[in-house]
């Protein structure tokens, strides 16, 4: 079921810049990294703008040394952190790109890390952020002379706004190169929505992210320039612009990644929708997602696969009863009994073929038979909407107006006649380029209440239609002979039928089994 549902190995072509493993690992190692630096410019630019002028010569020194000192020692083992987390994917995804055994747990493991990965960052990323607080105040503390009381408002803010920028930004990072990069190879035979253990993003909290880094933070920022304010108002002016610009900048950007997560799945749950409408039912949404897309992904996907089957079930089936009769068994509950149904039966028979039997070889006949019951059973279904329900041997029955109350569907079984009669005479004329004796044929219709449905046992059913009607067509078909005409109806199709058709009474027939002769009437033209 896991191929139906459209979930298959989509590691990407061999073409592909990023297609080896280590490249794949390296772009989800410096996903966050704009972000990171974008955080460290803004915490930069604001602590030299307002916590510089703070600070005493002395102070100063401390707090440029501190700088160095962390970004020395305390960042690379956060970054080495960081490669780990994404590195312990190695293995596992290079064992299932290799097709080598791998356990249930690692795999297990290995699909957790991969989507909680965006997690590891924004941990990461937040703990060495709101490390620098305690740090940098202790530090400075320490220094000679004393401390600003301002900085233990000003100094916080700054590495809080630059961490809620950062994170958030990198966790959308993450997630955008992971999915392509890394799902596909974890997940080949699973779905990650139903991988336990994990904590995607659902979208609700994915809106709140966006409201962080493009609205919150900027305006936040802003609002402590009102609530502590500063000496140098002209900086104070610049501060806002910046702060404003950095705000639409970061707007813009998140609105893209947040599209990219969500208007992308929906754009293709849109494609794949119309595809399926338009008749391909091999389309698959192809996105692996984690959060509340990837259920709705696999349930599409899964009906996608449902009417597959339905549709190829259909034309087995069709193949051994009719399309059309499997069509309406496939509709209704395939148990014993029937409907009464007012339609049209068609009965068609090879004239003098038992005697053609006995002068030909088997295989002969059999050859002859497929040609003819192919061209007729293309007529009867594929352009007049009717329902071939009975191979007779060297002749058919053929229902018309079956489940759909069609009201034309005399018209319809007698113009298929008609084509039937033309499509016999290329028959005959490709038969005497074979050297072979011609077929002639005969068409009996009548119009009447009949009952359709499954008929049978609770073994064996057959969907067919009995009745009187279906003994009328059938004696009068019979009479095709007698009469010397091709075609012959009852009074119930000659009054079925539009005006355009061109019809001449004959003399009524008695017939076995009808207590009085039949009015029969001949096509004409």
């Amino acid at each position: 079921m896991e191929d139906d549902m459209g979930i298959e190995p989509a590691i990407a072509p061999q073409a592909a810049w990023y297609n080896p493993l280590g490249r794949r690992l390296a772009l989800v190692i410096c996903a966050p990294s704009m972000a990171q630096l974008l955080g460290s410019a803004f915490n930069i630019w604001y602590n030299f703008t307002y916590i510089r002028p703070l600070l005493s010569a002395e102070q100063l020194s401390v707090f440029l040394g501190t700088v160095v000192a962390f970004n020395a020692v305390v960042y690379p083992v956060g970054a080495a952190l960081w490669i780990w987390a994404v590195l312990v994917l190695h293995r596992p995804c290079q064992k299932l790109l290799q097709n080598e055994p791998i356990s249930a747990d690692r795999l297990l493991k290995a699909r957790q890390r991969v989507i909680n990965l965006p997690w590891w960052g924004m941990a990461i990323s937040g703990i060495l952020w709101l490390f620098c607080i305690p740090v940098f105040l202790l530090t400075l503390s320490s220094a000679p002379g004393t401390l600003n009381p301002r900085l233990w408002f000003d100094l916080p803010i700054s590495f809080i706004v630059a961490a809620l920028i950062a994170t958030t930004h990198g966790f959308f990072s993450i997630e955008l190169l992971t999915q392509p990069l890394l799902y596909p190879i974890l997940f080949q035979d699973a779905h990650p929505a139903q991988t336990p253990g994990t904590f995607p993003l659902n979208l609700r909290w994915r809106w709140v992210f966006l409201a962080f880094c493009g609205s919150i933070c900027p305006i936040a920022s802003l609002l402590l320039l009102v609530v502590a304010p500063h000496t140098c108002e002209q900086k104070d002016a610049w501060f806002a612009i910046a702060v404003g610009t950095l705000g639409i900048l970061f707007s813009l950007t998140s609105a893209w990644m947040v599209s990219q997560l969500v208007v992308e799945p929906i754009k293709e749950l849109q494609r794949v929708a119309t595809e399926v409408a338009n008749g391909n039912l091999n389309a698959r949404v192809k996105s692996l997602r984690a959060d509340e897309f990837g259920p709705l992904i696999d349930e599409v996907n899964y009906l996608i696969a449902e009417l597959q089957e339905k549709q190829h079930l259909q034309e087995t089936f069709g193949q051994h009863v009719g399309e059309q009769a499997a069509i309406q068994i496939l509709r209704r509950d395939p148990n014993l009994g029937g409907i009464e149904q007012e339609l049209t039966v068609l009965f068609a028979d090879l004239r003098n073929f038992t005697r053609r039997c006995s002068t030909e070889s088997p295989q002969n006949i059999v050859t002859l038979l497929n040609l003819f019951l192919t061209e007729m059973v293309e007529i009867v279904e594929q352009r007049h909407g009717g329902m071939v329900n009975k191979f007779l041997g060297d002749g058919f029955m053929a229902l018309f107006g079956v489940g759909e109350n069609l009201p034309d569907h005399a018209a319809q079984a007698v113009t298929a006649a008609q084509e039937m009669l033309v499509s016999l005479q290329d028959i005959n004329h490709y038969l005497e380029q074979q050297g072979l004796a011609p077929l002639t044929m005969g068409v009996g219709i009548h119009t009447g209440i009949a009952v359709v449905g499954s008929i049978g046992s609770s073994r064996r059913l057959e969907y067919t239609a009995i009745g009187n009607t279906i003994n009328i067509a059938s004696r009068v078909e019979s009479l095709t002979k007698e009469v010397g005409e091709s075609i012959l109806l009852t009074d119930a199709t000659q009054k079925a039928l539009p005006s355009s058709f061109l019809t001449e009474a004959l003399p009524p027939r008695p017939v076995k089994g009808q207590p009085k002769p039949l009015n029969i009437y001949r096509v004409k033209g």
